[in-house]
């Protein structure tokens, strides 16, 4: 797990919220507090769709929706005048997207090892945290996994020319 500090709050916003830097992520949940807070449950009812809609909108399978389908909504919470004085956004790699990750790096862990990988976005005080996390199914003591999650979160920002802090 790592820790940074996001200097560029308003350049990072942007890339968040005005972009599509983040539409590939999963979003488990979200809570934006202004004059009121709103939480955003990510978890998706699949039940409220058909079969068909499911598979057109690209859902099938998943556990949570899709940041892109969720950004203009999370926009238009937070966009005004006044900064919003809390959120937090808690993200995850969709299952083809773990998957992937697994197979890139030549993990011993399987798909079915791992709950989520998670990033992890807190804005509170006027800073923006950003931290990494990895939930497992299985109890290890191997960070190998973790140590290559951080350093393709870091090269995700540096890809995208988000400047950042270790803490």
């Amino acid at each position: 797990m790592i820790a940074l500090n996001i200097p560029e709050i308003k350049d990072f916003m942007n890339k968040l919220l005005c972009s599509k830097t983040f539409d590939n992520f999963l979003l488990q949940e979200a809570t934006i507090q202004g004059s009121v807070t709103f939480h955003i449950d990510g978890n998706l009812r699949p039940d409220f769709y058909s079969a068909e809609e499911l598979g057109l909108a690209g859902l099938s399978g998943l556990s949570f929706i899709p940041f892109g389908q969720m950004r203009t909504h999370c926009f238009d919470l937070i966009k005004g005048k006044r900064t919003p004085s809390y959120f937090k956004f808690v993200f995850l790699l969709s299952p083809v997207n773990l998957a992937r990750t697994l197979e890139q790096t030549h993990s011993h862990f399987t798909p079915q090892d791992i709950t989520g990988m998670f990033l992890n976005l807190k804005f509170q005080g006027g800073s923006l945290l950003l931290t990494t996390g990895i939930s497992y199914r299985i109890f290890s003591t191997d960070k190998s996994l973790e140590r290559e999650w951080d350093s393709l979160i870091r090269r995700f920002l540096k890809n995208h020319e988000i400047t950042f802090e270790e803490l």
